[in-house]
């Protein structure tokens, strides 16, 4: 068998470097046919030079010229990310872009029948149904790569659906789990980025710090294992070891455990049902020492229970939620909206959205840009009355 072509949609970001590594280590088995960026032009510029794919895409390469690459079509614009998820060269899509951004891609790579290694999870939460329909419909395969539903995934192992009596997601708890809420107001930029074990982009790192990314994991569990939302629970876990547990309803458990690095869940993604071998560190459970876990804190994390509040409405609420989650988080990292207002931002678009049905993509989409709308204006608003009281 020869290698399997590769297209890494976000190859700059954290989950893109990731895959990269990863399959530097196969040669053999895995080649890059396209990588994506959005703007990091040296970054994709740099990977590309290393892995000679056919295809590179800079997004906005006409404010920086990618420039010419011997034996790489060097192409611009979103249309060419979307041709990058369906060329006919790639058998496996991983999709690690940021944001709702991430759902069109997704839709292609499964209309074009790829294997799609999925670390964008706003695809299920802006587009679940959609998604879910273009799996049905086509000859697309879905494999998970957040830690979580990679270990749900592997848990199950061809396990009837019947046979579930709960899913348990893990959280950290990110760097505020045990800091007064009262205290969160001060909260700078660069103290939500440093996560206690994971190293990620800036985006899904204060989504932790806020409990969303749990929130929208949630989501996520319920259109990729047609679960009820009732049989998904969170737990705080800060070690961040176990990775998530499955209950069967004879009342055995099986939970999947790892170091917390994503390069076990992006090789699992791209050589299932096989397990290669890999230069992992061994986990060593006596070095470890202590595996505690606790519930998520009523109250404590408003913005995980907006996305929960979301989930249950259905319809195109958890897509405004994830929305207004990524406009509200967009100012706090760029110092226009304290870190406590991050909830309080989406509470007011929510409550303004009036829910559809999610039938089509444009639906989405109207959501979407509805709900960037409306957060945006709340941002302004409360940092207009920040400089009246100032």
């Amino acid at each position: 068998m020869g290698a399997r072509g590769i297209a890494v949609l976000g190859s700059t970001g954290s989950i893109g470097r990731t895959t990269l590594e990863v399959v530097s280590a196969f040669p053999d088995r895995f080649k890059i046919v396209a990588l994506t960026a959005h703007r990091s032009a040296d970054v994709l510029l740099e990977q590309a030079r290393r892995h000679h794919p056919e295809l590179a895409v800079l997004v906005d390469g006409e404010l920086q010229p990618l420039g010419p690459l011997k034996g790489t079509r060097v192409a611009t614009g979103w249309d060419a990310v979307l041709e990058a998820a369906s060329h006919p060269d790639v058998e496996i899509v991983v999709n690690a872009l940021v944001g709702a951004a991430g759902l069109e891609p997704t839709l292609q790579a499964l209309a074009a029948g790829k294997r799609l290694a999925l670390a964008n999870k706003e695809s299920l939460v802006v587009g679940g149904p959609l998604v879910m329909r273009a799996l049905r419909e086509n000859a697309g395969e879905l494999i998970p790569v957040d830690s979580e539903h990679s270990a749900v995934f592997q848990c199950l192992a061809g396990a009837s659906l019947e046979s579930v009596r709960r899913l348990v997601l893990t959280a950290s708890g990110g760097p505020f789990r045990d800091r007064d809420p009262l205290d969160l107001a001060g909260v700078t930029p660069d103290e939500a980025l440093r996560h206690p074990t994971w190293n990620m982009g800036a985006k899904i790192t204060v989504d932790s710090a806020t409990l969303v990314n749990k929130a929208l994991e949630v989501v996520e569990a319920h259109y990729l294992f047609g679960i009820a939302y009732e049989q998904v629970e969170v737990v705080i876990h800060p070690q961040s070891i176990v990775h998530s547990l499955v209950e069967f309803r004879d009342g055995s458990v099986l939970a999947q455990l790892g170091r917390p690095t994503m390069a076990l869940p992006v090789l699992y993604a791209l050589t299932y049902p096989e397990r290669l071998p890999f230069d992992a560190p061994s986990l060593d459970l006596t070095e470890v020492g202590t595996l505690s876990f606790e519930p998520v804190p009523p109250g404590r994390f408003p913005a995980f229970e907006l996305g929960r509040e979301a989930a249950l409405r259905g319809g195109t609420a958890p897509a405004v939620f994830n929305a207004a989650s990524e406009e509200a988080v967009a100012a706090f990292l760029t110092e226009q909206l304290a870190f406590n207002e991050i909830p309080d931002v989406i509470r007011d678009v929510m409550g303004g959205h009036a829910v559809e049905d999610p039938t089509h993509l444009e639906v989405v989409r109207r959501a979407d840009a509805w709900a960037r709308v409306a957060a945006r204006s709340g941002v302004q608003q409360r940092a207009g009355k920040t400089k009246r009281l100032a």
